[in-house]
């Protein structure tokens, strides 16, 4: 068995990083509306992370991917505000550090590409990923910022660069 890999994301990826998320947002039974699972680019991740200051990263272990996070310009948000993006990992990768090491990569390169604050949404039974977030310096927010169309999901977190 080999060591995870994280890697810039390929579009021969788009049907397995679709399949992963959708069975992560399944398994906690998150709606399908107002969530990343309805998103329209979620079958073309490839292509929507292919514009200018964004960028998706996978977790691939032994061929098979297990997990993937992104950022991009937070939608309709200011322009020095990124948004942490897709950040999702099959069960059996839980607990290995593998969401600090993304949390790195994504956030390093959020910085390079000029931003100055990193914002995010979830859902409140999503503890795990909370703490891992407030661990990596998120602050809670009263209200959204931005426009996701993630309205299903009433957690919101930022974070300065």
């Amino acid at each position: 068995m080999s060591e995870p890999v994280i890697r810039e994301i390929q579009k021969t990826d788009n049907l397995e990083i679709a399949q992963v998320i959708r069975a992560v947002l399944t398994e906690y039974n998150v709606p399908k509306v107002g969530t990343a699972y309805a998103d329209p680019q979620l079958d073309y991740m490839f292509e929507a992370y292919s514009g200018p200051q964004t960028m998706y990263f996978i977790v691939e272990k032994d061929g098979k991917i297990i997990g993937g996070a992104g950022i991009a310009p937070l939608e309709n948000g200011p322009a020095d505000v990124c948004e942490l993006q897709k950040m999702y990992f099959l069960p059996q990768t839980r607990g290995l550090g593998l969401g600090s090491k993304m949390m790195d990569i994504c956030l390093g390169k959020a910085k390079s590409l000029g931003f100055r604050q990193c914002y995010l949404e979830t859902m409140p039974y999503m503890e795990a990923a909370q703490k891992l977030y407030v661990k990596t310096g998120f602050e809670y927010l009263e209200t959204p910022m931005g426009c996701t169309g993630h309205s299903s999901c009433p957690v919101w977190m930022i974070k300065k660069l």
